[in-house]
């Protein structure tokens, strides 16, 4: 029998988003990419390469570049959206004016939580689109310079409807990037989000040159704060025990690729954090997602206390060494106790 063939659509030319390009590519569905930045679009165009953020992976001539955005609605059956969370309520005004939106699948790559509104991307799509909307999370252990290069993969697809989530198992998967069907939506959505902000205590613990018992315990004791507040905001605990919860929360903390990790070891090391996000192209989703998760916490009344300590570095200056003696200091009682 025959395999489908799609039509994708990849709105968003960071890594991740050309990565997931050449995935489908890869799997002989009809791709176009789009750029914000018509220039940009030309050079990857012309060079077939996307040296800003997957340097040396070679795009086949079978993917398309775009940088009109109507073109790119208009063109898929699946549109995937690789935005940054800061950045996502903006497009999706713009893919509102296209009428033919509501036919298709929205696929969100997008890891965070919003400024302000605290919503996740899936909240923010339905939000602008409209309850109507069909939407799939996919969300995992999946560095963009690995997937690219056909390393293997796995990762969920996270929907509310499970055809949308089979549709895109179908769509996305071959032998070296093995895509499961979930439908805890907030749970995905979650551990995504909350494991950068892990990611960057993990990467403050490197630059502080500590070892691997503390990496160990961190993420032990990081894994236990993701799930308690996944818990109170309606996820499944067992999906933090998954692909997007302990799975990426391994890959992010212990991988070269990691931008969290990265920005956590130069805080460690002592530089400023906005020294540092002012040399990056692409953004550390967790550094607005400390701030976030922090006020979902304090709304709760639910104790994070590595998140929180997170917060106090990035946004109250708090020296990194006191944070980890404040987080030790505090009172030892039985490991599984919730707050």
């Amino acid at each position: 029998m025959a395999k489908k063939k799609y039509k994708v659509s990849v709105l968003g030319d960071g890594g991740w988003g050309t990565a997931l390009a050449v995935v489908n590519n890869r799997h002989q569905n009809d791709v176009l990419l789009w750029s914000a930045f018509a220039d940009y679009a030309e050079q990857i165009k012309e060079t077939r390469e996307n040296p800003k953020f997957l340097p040396g992976v070679k795009l086949d001539p079978g993917i398309q570049i775009t940088s009109d955005l109507q073109e790119a609605i208009r063109f898929a059956d699946i549109i995937a959206l690789a935005i940054p969370t800061q950045y996502l309520r903006n497009l999706l005004y713009k893919i509102k004016e296209e009428k033919n939106y509501t036919r298709k699948i929205f696929v969100s790559l997008t890891k965070g939580i919003e400024n302000k509104t605290t919503l996740r991307p899936s909240q923010i799509i339905h939000s602008i689109l409209g309850n109507q909307v069909k939407i799939v999370i996919l969300s995992g252990p999946s560095h963009a310079e690995e997937v690219a290069r056909g390393m293997p993969t796995l990762i969920v697809a996270a929907s509310s409807d499970k055809e949308c989530s089979i549709r895109v198992q179908e769509a996305f998967g071959d032998t070296c990037f093995r895509v499961y069907a979930g439908n805890d939506v907030i749970g995905v959505e979650l551990g995504a989000a909350l494991k950068n902000v892990i990611a960057l205590a993990a990467g403050i613990c490197d630059g502080l040159k500590f070892g691997d018992n503390t990496k160990a315990g961190l993420l032990s004791r990081g894994l236990l704060e993701m799930t308690r507040l996944g818990i109170h905001l309606g996820a499944n605990p067992n999906t933090f025990f998954g692909l997007s919860g302990l799975g990426d929360l391994i890959t992010t903390c212990i991988s070269g690729h990691g931008r969290n990790l990265r920005v956590g070891r130069e805080i460690g090391e002592g530089k400023k954090v906005k020294e540092i996000l002012a040399g990056m192209e692409m953004v550390a989703e967790g550094v607005e997602t400390a701030k976030n998760a922090y006020e979902l916490g304090q709304k709760a009344g639910i104790s994070l206390p590595i998140i929180s300590e997170v917060y106090r570095i990035l946004y109250e200056g708090k020296n990194p060494r006191i944070a980890v003696e404040d987080l030790l200091g505090r009172h030892a009682h039985e490991e599984w106790k919730q707050q």
